[in-house]
């Protein structure tokens, strides 16, 4: 596979008996309705070598993410959170600094919310979203896109105003793998690359291909663009487990990326699969 995965930067973890994932709907998604834990996730991460990942928000709930900090706080596998604040409420400063203040509070590296699940694809766009993604910024942490790719132009203005703020694309925007359809998506994609201040996940493409017949063949166009966009120095390697398990297991997420890079450097690809989300979650 070239340079070992050793930073999985973007999974998820759930406990049906403490709150639903009101998202699970549908007979298709009905394997992610068990509960998937921190005890379920070590033996295969360990298996492919990583040894640090990033745990990402999964509901609109503010409880979530202080369990998540104390999660973190009791492993040593889990190195930094992707939480939820509510951006559009005045006190977001507040509410950040009081994260901070919780057991595992220092593991906070960045701040999630479903923009995927907003009718309004102009959300990012809002006078008091901006106001809470300057917050996020003035606190040192990073904000994590997880959009659909007809709001991606949105993204790529709120990018350019706010040059400060680091913003990190979860599973290249969504694109639609499974149907073999580049564009739009691609020419916003570039655009988003283009500005500084952005990185964008390798992650979540199994599950926008075909869930029982995807091929590395349908992957590698919408893996060669985030590559040509981004580059390795901004590009990072996630599971996307357990939503991936749909699809893939993690040791087959983690084997296709590594097919999807072997043509690069081993000095690349250690930034795809490490030393990128070192850097941008401070890990």
């Amino acid at each position: 596979m070239g340079a070992a995965v050793t930073v999985d930067a973007h999974h998820h973890v759930w406990d049906l008996s403490v709150r639903d994932q009101d998202w699970i709907t549908g007979p298709e998604l009905q394997p992610l309705r068990r509960n998937f834990t921190m005890a379920d996730l070590e033996p295969e991460a360990r298996e492919v070598g990583v040894d640090r990942t990033v745990l990402v928000q999964t509901v609109t709930v503010a409880e979530e993410t202080p369990e998540f900090l104390a999660l973190a706080d009791e492993t040593d596998l889990v190195a930094g959170v992707v939480g939820w604040t509510d951006l559009t409420a005045p006190g977001v400063a507040d509410a950040l600094a009081r994260l901070r203040e919780l057991p595992g509070g220092p593991y906070l590296r960045g701040i999630r919310h479903q923009v995927q699940g907003e009718p309004d694809p102009e959300w990012l766009l809002r006078a008091d979203v901006r106001r809470g993604l300057a917050a996020v910024a003035e606190a040192g942490l990073v904000y994590d896109l997880v959009v659909l790719p007809h709001q991606l132009p949105a993204c790529v203005r709120t990018a350019a105003a706010l040059p400060h703020l680091t913003f990190v694309l979860d599973h290249l925007g969504k694109p639609p793998i499974a149907s073999g359809v580049l564009e739009p998506w691609a020419s916003h994609v570039r655009s988003l690359g283009a500005l500084p201040n952005t990185v964008c996940k390798l992650s979540g493409m199994v599950t926008e291909a075909g869930w029982r017949d995807w091929s590395q063949a349908d992957l590698r166009p919408y893996a060669d663009t985030v590559l040509e966009a981004f580059g390795p120095e901004r590009l990072m390697y996630g599971s996307d487990w357990p939503v991936c398990t749909l699809a893939a297991t993690y040791g087959e997420v983690s084997r296709a990326a590594g097919a999807l890079t072997v043509d690069l450097g081993d000095d690349e690809r250690a930034l795809i699969f490490e030393a990128t989300a070192a850097r941008v979650y401070r890990l």
